[in-house]
């Protein structure tokens, strides 16, 4: 079986590859393993090569080294090859992913808790044919973080964050005028975002829906409707913690196995593990088992599920 450390160098705040490269050798000569590393050179990269990994046919576990931004790229490559599986020792700024892992996040920093762990299959969210680990927002979240990205150019890090909110919060409207379909129902409303959720956290730690398991076979989305500004910034603390209960005029979370947003005025900005994409329809709906994660002995990605629906 091959082991791949699948780096991108531009994770984060500085270049990891000297101490993942490293990490890789100790792995190697410690086990007896067939260890490699594969650097990306650009944005996207990280996709091709996984899925030209899988493709071989060959047993192979990829040690993705990055970003939720890499990992949702690694995910899309080798999602649906049986003979392939992902991991993820974290070198990006978020991290969101492993969030869902609990206490057990910290020991994907060493490969040694990961290289014999088992392997298990979790779900996808299918977004406009894009795969997506964790959640995919559709709205102001969206249009926030897509904003984030550009304005990176301009400023970095905490920055560049509360620019993007200055600009989209208090500059421009919360809500947008959507067509939403759920499972055939149809509604036509001024919604403030729409999140379909496979996993819990995304935006630096959010968690909208802390029932959301990563391997149940079942997708929530939480819809939230258009409300004054003042309301939604009294009100988000609660829907970051989960806590979509304290306002049931406002948001509601449904099972749905397909979720359709139409737009009837401009381009919908989604987020898909913090990468964005734009159209006038979004289709949303479970890829059941389609990509191998392993990880330390006992871990799970449900690990800070709560309980009940």
């Amino acid at each position: 079986m091959k082991h791949v450390f699948l780096i991108n160098p531009r994770a984060g705040n500085r270049d990891r590859t000297d101490r993942l490269r490293r990490l890789a050798d100790h792995l190697a000569a410690a086990h007896g393993l067939d260890c490699q590393c594969l650097l990306t050179d650009r944005p996207g990269a990280a996709e091709p090569l996984a899925r030209a990994l899988a493709e071989t046919g060959e047993p192979v576990r990829i040690y993705v080294c990055g970003g939720d931004g890499t990992v949702h790229e690694a995910a899309n490559g080798i999602a649906g090859y049986d003979n392939a599986a992902m991991t993820v020792i974290p070198s990006g700024t978020g991290n969101d992913f492993l969030k869902n892992f609990g206490r057990d996040a910290a020991k994907f920093a060493d490969p040694e808790n990961l290289w014999d762990g088992p392997d298990f299959p979790l779900d996808l969210i299918d977004c406009n044919g894009r795969l997506c680990l964790t959640i995919a927002c559709s709205g102001i979240d969206a249009r926030i973080a897509d904003s984030v990205h550009r304005y990176g150019r301009l400023l970095s890090g905490r920055g560049s964050y509360l620019l993007s909110v200055a600009v989209n919060f208090l500059f421009k409207p919360i809500g947008r005028r959507w067509q939403v379909e759920l499972d055939g129902e149809t509604i036509e409303d001024d919604f403030a975002l729409v999140s379909m959720c496979n996993g819990r956290y995304y935006g630096g730690g959010s968690m909208p829906v802390p029932e959301a398991r990563m391997d149940d076979g079942v997708l929530e989305t939480i819809l939230v409707k258009n409300v004054p500004k003042r309301t939604f910034a009294r009100l988000f603390p609660a829907y970051s913690a989960g806590e979509y209960w304290k306002f049931p005029n406002i948001a509601r979370v449904v099972t749905a196995r397909k979720v359709v947003i139409r737009s009837l005025e401009e381009d919908i900005v989604t987020c898909l593990d913090g990468e964005s994409l734009r159209s006038r329809e979004v289709r949303l709906e479970l890829s059941d088992k389609q990509v191998n994660f392993f990880g330390s002995k006992g871990c799970s990605p449900n690990a800070t599920a709560r309980e009940g629906r």
